[in-house]
């Protein structure tokens, strides 16, 4: 064994407990750190890769002092962009033990890890209100839960046509096409990777004003070309958080033939409070469904869950046939589910936080998160410097500057709050804005007061 290596091996437990001190403090600063660091100096080069390695607790050292100060606090309560949670305390505990134990939790050959995750996505089946018709398996965000998903539907509509995609190509299918009011740029992205093409995808109007589909517009959509179709619903828009009328959306299953695919990456989670479980209803009527879980339930980037009734075409196209893999049979083991056939057991951090905290403690931070972003909603709309896009219907404030709302004046205010508030650009109904998106468990109101006296503070220096 390598000298160094061999060194390491010996002081394991110290070189944990050193890294240990070094997440805590890490943690312990995310509310006085800048939430985004200043940009990196153009002409700082990368380092070479040294011949001879300097140990574990060098890297350590190496890390804190060059990398560390220039990592965003993502992990904290005012990053406010992507719709990025955090990691519960157990969520953290559950990370680091997936990287102790290193499961290959694809396969029924290795350990329990395939249970764990089954038990897990029961959890997460529940979770939403879904009922033992929906099968799911983990992925690694809401992108591969679509593609998943899409890919599926693809195999559906050659089920309806008499042929294969999985076994004939995608060329049996013909023109295929794909509904959807305001989908998210994911699913144009899982179309081209899935050989049905960016341009199958055909936009529904949206309801005056909103983001939510017509249900009228999508039934003469339907009707307009006879023959199977995919309906891709969205419970939960990007910019405005607007959900389609899942039930209405169901309803048409009575006149048209057509797979029904959710996009739920964090709408779903309105399942968890009683004021806006309205908003989730009819999650149950989707065919597949999409769920990111490095979002609302805040565990550690990468993970999801991708749900669907017809786990047989899920595995008619995800099959892997070899020697060395578990067997395809009645239940398939995981490798004959998603894209991937290596990943890391992605449930443990996810049931970790379930087993911790609950329904109930996840609904908190879901109606605590909901409630903060109507408050810093409230403020901007009151502050003369800024203009309210749409009603904050759960945890997303779109807003933009009232006066000459440029892209160029709105990237110099995100980079003037940016220390103490970030928020990601974006455009609604042709017009430059910003997103606010609150999906942290450790953001409160506090947050709320910090992230609009800066963004006020900002819009004045731009002035």
């Amino acid at each position: 064994m390598d000298r160094t290596l061999a060194a390491d091996l010996a002081r394991l437990p110290d070189l944990l407990d050193a890294t240990r001190r070094a997440a805590a403090d890490a943690l312990a600063a995310l509310d006085a750190r800048p939430v985004v660091p200043p940009a990196g100096k153009p002409d700082e080069a990368p380092e070479a890769l040294p011949e001879l390695g300097a140990g574990a607790e060098a890297a350590l050292a190496a890390f804190r002092d060059r990398w560390e100060p220039r990592l965003s606090a993502s992990a904290g309560p005012r990053y406010l962009g992507f719709v990025t949670g955090g990691a519960t305390p157990a969520a953290l505990a559950g990370d680091w033990l997936t990287a102790a134990h290193d499961q290959n939790s694809n396969s029924a050959l290795d350990g329990a890890g395939q249970d764990l995750e089954r038990e897990t996505v029961g959890w997460l089946r529940a979770l939403f209100d879904l009922s033992p018709d929906h099968s799911g398996t983990f992925v690694s965000g809401a992108t591969m839960s679509n593609t998943t998903g899409l890919a599926i539907a693809r195999e559906w509509l050659g089920e309806r046509l008499g042929v294969s995609p999985a076994e004939d190509g995608v060329a049996a299918l013909g023109a295929v096409r794909v509904l959807s009011g305001a989908p998210h740029s994911s699913i144009a992205k899982a179309l081209s990777v899935l050989g049905l093409g960016r341009s199958s995808l055909v936009k529904v109007p949206t309801l005056p004003g909103r983001e939510a589909v017509d249900p009228a517009a999508l039934d003469r959509a339907l009707a307009d070309t006879p023959g199977p179709a995919v309906v891709v619903a969205n419970a939960g828009t990007v910019n405005t958080v607007d959900f389609d009328d899942l039930r209405a959306v169901a309803a048409l299953k009575r006149r048209h033939d057509f797979w029904l695919h959710t996009d739920a990456a964090f709408g779903a989670f309105a399942a968890l409070s009683p004021d806006h479980a309205h908003l989730a209803a009819g999650l149950d009527a989707s065919d597949s469904l999409c769920v990111d879980l490095h979002k609302w339930l805040n565990v550690p980037y990468d993970s999801a869950v991708q749900f669907t009734r017809r786990r047989d075409l899920q595995a008619r196209v995800f099959q892997n046939s070899a020697a060395y893999l578990g067997p395809l049979g009645d239940d398939p083991d995981l490798v004959h589910l998603t894209p991937e056939n290596s990943r890391r057991l992605r449930a443990l951090a996810a049931w970790f936080t379930l087993r911790a905290y609950g329904r109930q403690g996840h609904r908190e931070i879901v109606e605590r998160d909901i409630a903060c972003a109507r408050a810093l909603g409230e403020r901007l709309s009151r502050d003369p410097a800024f203009t309210l896009l749409a009603p904050v219907r759960l945890n997303v404030v779109c807003f933009t500057l009232a006066a000459d709302p440029t892209p160029a004046r709105l990237t110099a205010l995100r980079e003037a709050a940016a220390a103490e508030v970030f928020v990601t650009p974006t455009v609604y109904e042709g017009t430059p804005a910003l997103r606010a998106a609150f999906s942290n468990w450790r953001t409160t109101q506090a947050d709320v007061h910090r992230a609009a006296e800066a963004l006020r503070t900002a819009a004045r220096e731009i002035a």
